[in-house]
């Protein structure tokens, strides 16, 4: 089959995966033969429903109803294929755990109760507590009062979370920008009496503590992986929001409110010069107010993007939730209180951030692997929905530019490998979930930390292994 082919048949699969929880296969058919002379061809060898081509879009179908007598794969006709697909030049050590999702049986473990760096695989834990504590459906507010302690003559706009603002209107149809500031300065200018000019302040309060964790490295701040957390910016404080990589402002909330002010003359509403910083009054009255997309949404774009700022927010939004201060401290005491609650072991688990740049983190692929089968098996809508925001092979997210070589091993899982990527200077982790060419459910994680110089080739090797797992009935 030829490439344009190819690429028709993973988009196709690609709605399909719109509406499974889990990825269905499909088939490269045969070549065309050329007409010869000679003995009748043989038939041609059955080929299992979950491997073929979809002829429609699915109904939405669960987990469940794979079929629970599909064929295991035999660890023993397994591990070797695994362990020569992650092979690494120089030796490079690169753990991992596969289990059934179904009965949770270990079908390959190499170093898997190692807790190690996870990078941004630990993005799956913050994940699952945000929809753990945090409605689906709500949707974080940013808002603009008036009155209170800080007198009529003064707006003060104030976050609710929302660090996916835009500066211009708000856009229904996307995620980032569904609030723009541009839409909450025309629809306060609405709503004023007087003429102004007034002055205006911010209301970051909703998160406290450190805005850097102390555990972050310099570099990765002037890199721009990351940057001081506040409870409003915009697009996770890209300094152009057009991005979603370069340089972050150092004070994105601050930056917010220099755009809403901005607007606010734009839609001819007098002004003072300066912005300051106030916690608004109980009494104080909204003028107005815009939405970010849902929690849902949120969740799912942090995953496929790999969103660090959205993932430390989401902690302290569901460290908010759940009673505690909306800090680092809040938001880790918050994540491993809903692991823990998922019975899956803990012991040995280190959390030193949300979104996995702190060095301090450590997990093991099997702690990985068992999240992401407890997900599969949840009977929790909010918690499942964790792993749709997981990307797809050659398809989507972080791993749209991988699986996609069609002459590469690694192709053969493009469309049904769905993971979380994860990668630091010395690490490379990938850990998600696989349908067999069998029809079985398979549950991988596969991390390699310590590397020196070789972080491309056990990224290419992670993908390998996924790919076995998708391709290798192995039995």
């Amino acid at each position: 089959m030829n490439r344009s082919a190819r690429v028709f048949t993973a988009l196709l699969l690609a709605l399909v995966l719109g509406v499974l929880a889990v990825p269905v296969g499909f088939h490269y058919g045969p070549q065309v033969a050329e007409l010869v002379t000679g003995p009748p061809p043989q038939a041609e060898p059955e080929i299992p429903v979950i491997q073929q081509t979809p002829d429609d879009v699915a109904a939405p179908t669960l987990v469940s109803q794979l079929d629970a007598q599909a064929p295991v794969p035999v660890p023993d006709v397994l591990a070797p294929l695994l362990a020569a697909a992650l092979e690494v030049p120089g030796g490079t050590p690169v753990t991992g755990v596969v289990l059934d999702a179904l009965t949770g049986e270990v079908l390959f473990d190499r170093g898997g109760g190692e807790p190690q760096l996870p990078a941004s695989n630990i993005k799956i834990l913050t994940a699952t507590a945000a929809l753990a504590k945090l409605d689906p459906n709500q949707r974080l507010t940013t808002s603009v009062l008036t009155g209170g302690a800080g007198g009529e003559g003064v707006l003060v706009l104030r976050g609710g979370g929302d660090v996916l603002l835009g500066s211009g209107e708000s856009d229904a149809e996307s995620v980032i920008g569904h609030a723009g500031l541009a839409t909450l300065a025309r629809e306060t200018a609405a709503q004023l009496d007087g003429d102004g000019p007034y002055r205006v302040v911010i209301d970051d309060s909703l998160f406290v503590g450190d805005v850097l964790n102390p555990s972050w490295q310099p570099g990765d701040v002037q890199a721009g992986e990351i940057a001081p957390i506040y409870p409003l910016a915009i697009n996770s404080s890209w300094t152009d929001e057009s991005k979603q990589s370069g340089a972050r402002a150092a004070d994105a909330a601050l930056a917010a409110a220099t755009v809403f002010r901005e607007a606010l003359l734009a839609a001819g509403v007098q002004v003072e010069e300066g912005i300051e910083r106030q916690v608004t009054g109980e009494d104080a009255e909204e003028v107005a107010s815009v939405e970010s997309a849902t929690v849902e949404a949120l969740v799912e774009h942090m995953l496929r993007t790999s969103d660090n700022y959205l993932a430390e927010v989401l902690a302290r939004l569901a460290a908010e939730a759940s009673g505690r201060p909306a800090s680092f401290g809040g938001g880790l005491e918050t994540i491993a209180e809903v692991i823990a609650g998922l019975e899956v072991q803990t012991e040995e688990m280190v959390l030193g951030d949300a979104s996995g740049l702190s060095p301090r983190n450590r997990i093991s692929p099997r702690q990985l692997s068992d999240v992401v089968r407890t997900l599969l098996r949840s009977d929790n809508r909010a918690l499942r929905h964790v792993l749709h925001g997981l990307p797809v092979a050659s398809l989507s997210g972080t791993l749209a530019d991988r699986y996609n070589d069609d002459d590469a091993p690694t192709f053969a899982g493009a469309g049904l490998v769905r993971a979380k990527t994860g990668t630091l200077n010395a690490v490379t982790a990938l850990s998600g979930h696989v349908v067999s060419v069998d029809g079985r459910l398979l549950v991988f994680s596969f991390i390699a930390s310590g590397l020196d110089g070789t972080t491309e080739p056990a990224r290419a090797a992670v993908d390998r292994a996924a790919a076995v797992l998708a391709t290798c009935g192995c039995r």
